[in-house]
Order: C-alpha cells, then structure tokens, then sequence
C-alpha cells in the first residue's frame, strides 16, 4: 500500500515509520525529506478568508493567551440580520485579540476546509485510525501553551512562519483519553525543566510526529507562525477491552443483583460476588466471538471519519440518469464490509446495512474495488441489473460519477 498522505508527514518510508516511530518515538523530518510543503493545504491567506468571510462559529474557533483559553464571547457576535447565528466569529474582535498576543486555534478544519478534507479522508485511509485536523496561529514571538502532553498522536506540519519545539520523553506512557495531562500537572512541569529530547525551529515544510504522551510546548519566532496539529486518535487494546466488556453485558450472571442490604464498602462482603464475577466475566471474554468485537471497533473507527464530500444534486442527477455507458468510482475514503450470508450479498457502511442478493457479490466487489467502473462491463448480471444496482449504490452515496469528488 503506497499510503500518499502519511508519505507528506514523515521523512522515512511508511513501512520504516510504522516499524520504527509508530506509537514509539518522535520523529523530525525536515522539509528537504519531504515530498512538499504543505501551503496546498492551507496558507495566512486561507486562515483569514476562514476567519471573514465563511461564517465560522464556534467551537471552529478557540483563543487562547498565555495558557488559558478565552471566553468566545470576546470574539463573537450575532450572524446579523437574517441570520439567527448568536455565536459567529467577528473578525474585528480576533484581529484585535490577535494584535494583542493571543494564539488562534481553528478547529475541524478536516469537516470545513476542501484540501484538509481530501487529506484528512486519505490520512484516515492509510493510517486506519480516525483523524482531525487543527491549525494553530500565533503571533511573532509568542507562545499559546505551556508544556503538555496530548492523549492522541499528532503530526505537526508547519505552513508558515518558524517556531521552535521543545520535546520531553513521557511522564505517563500511552495516556487514554480519560488521562489528560494534568491529572501529571506536578510531574509535567518537572519534567518540562529538564533537558528536552528534541529542540528545534521548525520552518514552513518541515513535519514533526509525537506519540501520545510526549511532552511538548513551541513558541513563534519573529514572524507570524501557523502549523497544523493532525490529530490521530489511535485505536489500542483498551478499546478491545472495552469492547470486550460491552458485550460482557450480555451475560445474565453479570447482569444479576447484589443481595439486599449488602454495604458494599466492606471488602469481606464484596469478595464471594468478585470472586463468581471474575469467573463470569473470564467465560464470557473467552467465548466472545472475534466478529461481535469487530463489528464494535468498527463502528466506532467508521463514527471517526466520514467519506469525501459529495455533491448532492449532482449526486441526485446522476442516479437517475444511469445507463450503459455510465461510469462510476468507489466513493473516497468511504468505509465498507461485504460479506455473503446464505442466499444474500450483505453491504456494510457507516449508518447502514444494505443487503441483495447473492447474485450482485461479483459485481459489488468489482465497483468496490477503488477503480472506475463502466455499466455493461460488470461481472454476473446483465445491462439492466447493473443499472438497478449502480443507481442504488449512487443513492445510497457509496459510488459517486466519474467527474464528481473521489
């Protein structure tokens, strides 16, 4: 697998990353071992049309100064009249704020702007964990945060400006999402005293790449400095095990009461009920189908991400006017499973569960398979059946015409 988007982050080869950084070690790559820079992406000039003239509303947005994040009543305003929008950014109010030392935090930019949305949907794809996508801006010679640590892993792709990094090894190693930073307060400030694991000046191109936990502050040097912060919310065998205890649900014996009057803060009437629920629960752990866990980690890597965007009345247009002759492509990053069940070809996407019969597998699993695709050369069904089956999927948003977003 050639996984474009992560070959623009890291400056080694991804098998190499995976082998050697994945959830282990920061990595700096420099813009000389890089593809590109990334002002594809976004630019000082995108950041300010986001912030006037797209209508951005919190929580797209955040501010912060010196640590703390500000109120967003001190950026924002009512949309207007004819707008019944109380909360939309005033650019005004961030200009001044900006002028004033405060760091910008644009939030989501994978759900608002098209480059990031592409790239998002592909980074997804090649990295099979969900992602989001913020850009931070902060004034010349100013620092937004003090150091901390993130409970995702994150690339951090500088666009404009310089600012120097300082990196600290973990004071808690892989944090879940319920371990933020400062439950570690102490322990991070100590730390962050210490000599840093990397210090640099990251200039417009470079990437840098943090497992979660490591600790890390940067602050902008003479100039305006903008990076994107990719966040990677990393699927790890905590979420089997809460998987795994999802389904434990299932168990009656685990789902039985305590006896009446039981004072549960004394451990001696408590041990007889851990002791049978530990049974309990090692049984059902150990008959616990490895489908029933996948289908529930995949419902929640597929909640993470959506597909490409689509145009829907282009969309609409579209699946009503196929014909032989139409061509059609897999929708991008769209997520799906298709499996035969008995006399069925059974469809899964985020949101749905489409089936058909058994008969459209060999065609489903060609139009699935990323190519473009013509109506009247796929495999197993005749004209009009594949014109049944590609208006359905077209409906359903998992292929898109050939033109359209992909």
């Amino acid at each position: 697998m050639d996984r474009p988007a992560v070959r623009r982050c890291v400056g080694v080869a991804p098998e190499d990353f995976a082998a050697r950084h994945w959830g282990r070690s920061a990595l700096l790559s420099p813009a000389a071992d890089l593809p590109k820079a990334f002002d594809d992406l976004l630019t000082l000039r995108d950041i300010d049309e986001l912030l006037s003239r797209r209508g951005l509303r919190t929580p797209f947005l955040r501010v912060a100064k010196n640590g703390a994040v500000l109120s967003s009543n001190q950026f924002t305003r009512s949309g207007g009249t004819g707008a019944e929008v109380a909360d939309q950014v005033g650019d005004d109010q961030v200009a001044r704020l900006f002028d004033q030392g405060s760091t910008l935090v644009l939030q989501g930019l994978h759900r608002l702007w098209p480059p990031l949305i592409d790239f998002a949907s592909q980074l997804g794809v090649d990295l099979g964990h969900p992602v989001q996508v913020n850009a931070y801006i902060t004034p010349p010679s100013s620092q937004g945060f003090s150091a901390h640590y993130d409970v995702h892993d994150v690339f951090v792709l500088q666009v404009a400006g310089q600012k120097r990094w300082l990196v600290h090894e973990p004071v808690h190693t892989d944090p879940l999402r319920s371990q933020p930073w400062d439950q570690h307060a102490d322990a991070v400030a100590a730390r962050a005293q210490e000599e840093p694991l990397i210090d640099e000046v990251l200039s417009p191109g470079d990437a840098l790449y943090l497992p979660r936990g490591y600790l890390h502050s940067a602050k902008a040097l003479g100039e305006v400095s903008a990076h994107l912060t990719v966040g990677i919310h990393v699927l790890t065998r905590y979420t089997l095990v809460d998987a795994l205890l999802r389904l434990a649900a299932r168990d009656p014996d685990l789902r039985a009461t305590l006896p009446l009057g039981i004072d549960a803060a004394d451990p001696e009437q408590l041990v007889p009920h851990l002791t049978e629920t530990v049974e309990a629960l090692a049984r059902t752990l150990r008959e616990t189908p490895p489908e029933d866990v996948a289908r529930i980690v995949r419902g929640h890597v597929w909640s993470g991400t959506r597909p490409a965007p689509l145009s829907p009345l282009a969309q609409a247009a579209a699946a009503q006017s196929v014909e032989q002759g139409t061509w059609v492509r897999l929708r991008g990053g769209q997520r799906f499973r298709l499996a035969v069940q008995g006399d069925r070809a059974v469809l899964e996407v985020p949101g749905d569960r489409i089936t058909l019969p058994a008969a459209t597998e060999p065609a489903l699993a060609a139009l699935l398979d990323g190519e473009p695709h013509v109506v009247g050369d796929l495999p197993a069904l005749d004209v009009a059946e594949q014109t049944v089956l590609v208006r359905r999927l077209l409906r359903e948003g998992i292929l898109v015409p050939m033109g359209e977003r992909a």
